[in-house]
């Protein structure tokens, strides 16, 4: 059960990356949306970045799956 502490801190991750995915998800499409522009200057043909609901859902759907895995890790690791 050494492991314990570990899959504890990845369960509070998983908590902390669906609790706040709006930030994180407004954070990115920020970065990625200067990103593509700036390739689309140079003449490098992008698609265009995630709408911003859609990247808010991402980064929500990917913390509730980080604590699920770790849930079920928990389950596993205590039986």
């Amino acid at each position: 059960m050494g492991y314990m502490p570990l899959e504890i801190a990845r369960l509070l991750l998983g908590l902390t990356i669906a609790a706040c995915h709006r930030r994180i998800a407004d954070f990115i499409i920020e970065r990625e949306r200067s990103l593509v522009l700036t390739f689309r200057q140079k003449g490098v043909p992008l698609p265009a970045a995630l709408s911003i609901e859609t990247a808010h859902n991402l980064y929500f759907g990917v913390g509730i799956f980080v604590v699920l895995v770790e849930l079920l890790r928990i389950y596993q690791l205590g039986h």
